[in-house]
Parts: structure tokens; C-alpha cells; sequence
């Protein structure tokens, strides 16, 4: 047997990529922290539902065949998408995940020299993604009002841009995007830099100037839809989400993704899902209508005279605190009273619609003063 050498523990002399040595790492929503009592987490915008009973019968059976692989080309669960976007098959691509299917858009279009142009504050895996794929992440402010400076944005666009990422609700603010400064900004992007808009939290807006990315995606062949299971669907734990984009696009993600990437639990789950909307929409209405409440009960605290912040509306299953210095602290004071939720410092605070007691905690909390 060959000797280790003394020295076996020392630092590897594999190369690894400098990139990844400085990859900030992606901080997921904190558990529940110990509470006597209920305790909450409004920390990861989770549905706080459990899921649909159709969708948990049909997720059970597909259990009893773990021991086989999944479909490798997720079939069923693609002219599901399909016929429910009203698309054809060709333009639906599925991955482990919003993120998942993120992370191969990102593969198919940008690499070392090229960037990334997105809005910031935006979602957290914006900039990993895109220093995992070498490429340059390009950030532009958000306007005072919490919204997407597109003009700005617009602007930004240079010769080596490849990926425009527009999170339409915004994570983590809640502002949207809305139809005509939409289309105008696209009529400004060149026709090969791919935009995509991450329409994670769609179920949940109610504002008719939201604009219908998947007719965009049909008209204009540079713009792919981004959309998950994780959020309104309540599959978050089973990881899967879908791209719908021009064909060319979406042949490259299937190409690229994880082989047997979407395991067949998902895959079941996803489609009984689907087949669903009706249960589905019942929930998605309830927590539309307790963020109203939310909403109304955060203005009555007058957000604005008693901490120096304002308060702007939020179209997704969360709502946006900017507390800056002061993010932290309420984080921890809402830990003490037996909810989490997400602080961004030294910027705000992201707290998801969860259920009606712990939104209360919150408030209550809010009014006190913390």
C-alpha cells in the first residue's frame, strides 16, 4: 500500500477556477428559531399551505417507483406546460427549479467577457449565476420607488451583453414591471441578447398593466419566461420550474440540463398540479387577500412617520420592509416572538404572507416599535 505523505492535508493542488473561490454563497431563509408555542417561518415566501390533496395522492404514488429513473425527457410534464401556456411543446424547457433552469439559461449565453444586466435589489441568485458562468454581472440601481429603472437599464446595454434578467414581481421588493415601459424597453435591446423575465411569484399579481410574458415570448424571439413550482404551487420541496422561449432557446436548455435532473416525484406532482388551478387558485386568492390586509394594517402604522420609511405596494406572496440599519434588529425581534424572516442588510426586510397569526405577530411587533 502506497504512503500517504505527510503533507497530505495541505492545501489541494487542483486548479480550481478563481471565480469560485470568491463566490458569495446564497443565504437561504432561516428555520424557525425555538419558540413556546407556534412558531413561524416567513423567511423563503414558502406557501404556507400544504399541498393540494390530488397533487399529495399523486406524489405518493409515483414514491412507489423511486427505485426506476424518471422520464429523461420530463414528456408528460412538457405538454402539460404546453397546453396549459397554450405553446408548443417545442418552446418548453424544464430544470430543477426556477434557479435550475436559471443556471443553464445562463450556460447557453454568457461565459468569460460577456455580461449580465440586471436591476438591484433583485433576486440573490442573480449574481451567483452568473460569476459560476465566468461571466461579468452588470448591476443597475432600482428607481426610489422600489421599481425597475429600465431606461437606466437600457442604457447599461453594451456589445458584450448577452442576458438581461428582469424579475417582474421584483424579489425582493415586490414591484412589477408593467406592460408598455415592458415593451418599450425590449424595442431598445438588441435582437441576440436574450431577456428574461423571472415570473416566479405570477400567480399572486393582480394588477391588469402586468404584462403577459408568455404572448411577449411568442412575438418577440429574444425574451424567455421563467416560472417555478415552488411558490403558488407549493412545491418547493421537490424543486422543479420551467422556461418557456423560442425554440432555438429552449432546444439549448434541454440540451445542457442535468440528465434525469427533474426526478419523477416532481415531474407527477408538477403535472397533478396543473390539472389543479381551480383548488389552486382558491389558495392563491386567500393569501392575495390577507397580503391586502397586510398592506392596509402596515399603512395604518404609518410606516413613514413612526420609522422614516415608505411603504409601497407589493404584488407578490411577500411584502418589503425597507428598514435599513435597523434590518437586522427587527429580524431578531420577530425571532424572539417565534417568526423569521429575511433581512437584507443593511438595505430591508423581505416578510412573506404566511398565516394569519404569525402576519399578526409582525404587526403587532411593528407597532411597538421593536
Amino acid at each position: 500500500m502506497a504512503e500517504i505523505s505527510a503533507d497530505s492535508t495541505s492545501e489541494p493542488r487542483v486548479r480550481l477556477r478563481a471565480a469560485i473561490a470568491g463566490l458569495p454563497a446564497y443565504k437561504a431563509g432561516k428555520p424557525p428559531a425555538p419558540f413556546e408555542g407556534t412558531s413561524f417561518k416567513l423567511a423563503s415566501n414558502e406557501n404556507p399551505y400544504p399541498p393540494l390533496p390530488g397533487v399529495l395522492k399523486t406524489a405518493t404514488a409515483a414514491a412507489e417507483e423511486i427505485n426506476r429513473y424518471p422520464d429523461f425527457g420530463s414528456a408528460a410534464l412538457i405538454e402539460e406546460i404546453a397546453s396549459f401556456a397554450a405553446v408548443p411543446a417545442e418552446r418548453v424547457a424544464v430544470g430543477t427549479g426556477s434557479v435550475g433552469v436559471l443556471q443553464q439559461l445562463m450556460q447557453v449565453t454568457a461565459g468569460p467577457g460577456d455580461e449580465v444586466l440586471f436591476a438591484w435589489r433583485s433576486f440573490e441568485a442573480y449574481p451567483i449565476v452568473a460569476q459560476i458562468a465566468g461571466a461579468t454581472a452588470v448591476t443597475v440601481p432600482l428607481r426610489a420607488d422600489e421599481t425597475h429603472d429600465l431606461d437606466a437599464m437600457a442604457d447599461a446595454v453594451t456589445e458584450r451583453t448577452r442576458l438581461i434578467l428582469v424579475c417582474n414581481p421584483n424579489n425582493p421588493t415586490g414591484a412589477i414591471v408593467l406592460r408598455e415601459e415592458l415593451e418599450r424597453f425590449l424595442d431598445r435591446v438588441p435582437e441576440d441578447v436574450l431577456v428574461v423575465l423571472d415570473e416566479a411569484y405570477i400567480e399572486f399579481v393582480r394588477d391588469e398593466d402586468y404584462p403577459d410574458g408568455v404572448a411577449v415570448s411568442l412575438d418577440r424571439s429574444n425574451v424567455c419566461v421563467l416560472r417555478t413550482f415552488s411558490k403558488a404551487y407549493g412545491l418547493a420541496g421537490l424543486r422543479i420550474g420551467y422556461a418557456i422561449a423560442a425554440e432555438p432557446v429552449a432546444t439549448a436548455l434541454r440540451a445542457c440540463a442535468v440528465p434525469f435532473g427533474v426526478n419523477l416525484v416532481a415531474q407527477a406532482a408538477a403535472v397533478e398540479s396543473l390539472r389543479s388551478q381551480a383548488a389552486l387558485m382558491e389558495r392563491v386568492d386567500a393569501l392575495v387577500e390577507e397580503r391586502t390586509r397586510v398592506l392596509a394594517a402596515l399603512r395604518e402604522i404609518d410606516l413613514a412617520g413612526r420609522y422614516g420609511v415608505d411603504l409601497y405596494d407589493s404584488q407578490a406572496n411577500f411584502v418589503w420592509l425597507r428598514l435599513g440599519e435597523r434590518s437586522v434588529d427587527f429580524a431578531q425581534a420577530c425571532e424572539a416572538i417565534g417568526v423569521t424572516v429575511r433581512p437584507y442588510a443593511p438595505e430591508g426586510v423581505r416578510v412573506t404572507i404566511g398565516e394569519q397569526e404569525a402576519n399578526d405577530r409582525v404587526l403587532d411587533l411593528l407597532r411597538s416599535g421593536f
